[in-house]
């Protein structure tokens, strides 16, 4: 595998690194401040102006919609008109880079938990454009991907619901069933990420259009339900350790007979889960690829803080126990981002499904990696580690999420234990056969 870097990749690496460096870490204080101050004035979920004031600096630096890839996202299959359509596409509105080429980007981007939105590389709206991408008609494309392209609106993805256990999808409840020319929605779901933002406008829901079809994974269908449409009521938002996370925030839900045309629904019936493999794959190893960023700026702070730092006569770096913390956080984020760059590697060459077990193991080792990594950096901070004067807190809340997002540990554990012992089911009946 050759993970090396093109000339434009490396120098794109160094813009990106720039511009981090230049706008956005300075602005970390001012985006607290904001925040702060919409807050007393009852506007908290409003954009914040140091955000909207960054977005067309990245967009005129060139460094927007950098997720978007340039190849057929059926991984080459399609080819053809297909093939050339998304060139094409990624082209006019995207850096058009490979997995391989995107995942340094996101890392650097990824020190920030809120900095990805800057340069329009933000979940769930990355996820979301790409299932628009691959599966929309034209004319949603039309009216609702290229206003997020420019980052002139935000989305949701309703799928998690609070009545069953969402980890396995077939359990999902909320039903889209087919009345005339119209789909009638009807449901509640929850940690809805971004249905808290005004400038969110469409969100791609998922239920069930046809519950008793024998096969549970040919029940489910995708629907694109505009935010204002009569029936569709944002309850509450919901805290993550304390933390809303607004403006962006993750929400309560319900559909009460929320009414689209038929012409929303996403490929046809029955087609839900096809579509979730398509859009999680890539939605997975972003969330990856950014938490090395984290994981990697809280490396950075906790060695910042242990040598800045006096105990018992002497600086808290030069006790032991921190070296072997300090190695062995370089080894894990080191080992993780190879594992990222072999799911990403393969996802390029031979398609997202190819990469499913390398995408599985990614997800389980990258969230494990930030949590304990920034967890050590909160014990090396000591109080200071726990509140807000440092990212530490708000970096572990966040980073404790992803364990469970897009899938928890214990299912991407049990999907690989599975590979695993295929192969050797395999060769038992190979050998029963030949015995």
């Amino acid at each position: 595998m050759d993970f090396a870097h093109t000339p434009r990749a490396l120098e794109l690496q160094e813009r990106v690194r720039a511009f981090m460096q230049t706008h956005v870490f300075p602005a970390e204080h001012r985006f607290e401040e904001e925040l702060a101050e919409q807050t007393t004035r009852g506007q908290r979920w409003s954009p914040l102006p140091v955000i909207e004031e960054l977005k067309p600096k990245a967009h005129a630096a060139g460094l927007w919609n950098l997720w978007l890839p340039a190849t057929d996202p059926s991984g080459g299959q399609a080819g053809g008109a297909h093939s050339e359509f998304h060139a094409q596409f990624s082209a006019e509105h995207g850096a058009g880079l490979t997995n391989v080429e995107y995942a340094p980007l996101a890392e650097i981007m990824g020190q920030i938990p809120w900095a990805p939105e800057i340069f329009n590389c933000s979940a769930p709206d990355t996820g979301n454009m790409e299932t628009l991408r691959r599966y929309a008609a034209p004319e949603h494309r039309e009216r609702w991907l290229k206003p997020l392209l420019a980052g002139e609106i935000r989305s949701a993805f309703a799928m998690t619901e609070p009545a069953v256990a969402s980890s396995d999808a077939t359990n999902i409840e909320t039903r889209i069933e087919r009345d005339g020319d119209e789909y009638v929605i009807t449901g509640r779901k929850w940690w809805i990420s971004g249905a808290g933002d005004p400038r969110c406008k469409i969100m791609i829901v998922m239920g069930k259009s046809d519950p008793n079809n024998p096969s549970r994974h040919a029940q489910q269908s995708m629907i694109l339900v505009p935010v204002d449409t009569e029936g569709v009521k944002i309850l509450r938002p919901l805290s993550v350790y304390g933390y809303d996370d607004a403006p962006h925030g993750h929400c309560e839900v319900v559909f009460d007979h929320a009414r689209v045309p038929a012409s929303n629904i996403l490929l046809g019936e029955g087609r839900g889960f096809e579509i979730a493999q398509g859009r999680l794959g890539p939605g997975r190893i972003h969330h990856c690829m950014r938490l090395l960023g984290l994981a990697e700026r809280a490396l950075e702070l906790m060695c910042k803080r242990l040598t800045s730092r006096v105990a018992f006569g002497k600086p808290v770096s030069t006790q032991s126990v921190w070296h072997e913390r300090i190695a062995d956080a370089r080894c894990r984020i080191e080992m993780a981002r190879l594992l990222t760059m072999k799911a990403a590697y393969i996802m390029d060459k031979a398609g997202n499904k190819s990469a499913q077990a390398e995408i599985a193991m990614i997800k389980v080792v990258a969230p494990n990696v930030a949590c304990d990594i920034i967890d050590q950096a909160i014990q090396a901070h000591g109080g200071g580690g726990v509140s807000d004067d440092f990212p530490l807190a708000g970096m572990w809340a966040g980073a404790r999420t992803l364990r469970f997002a897009d899938g928890p540990d214990e299912v991407h554990r049990a999907a690989l234990a599975k590979l695993e012992l295929g192969k050797y089911a395999a060769q038992a009946s190979t050998r029963a056969v030949q015995g």
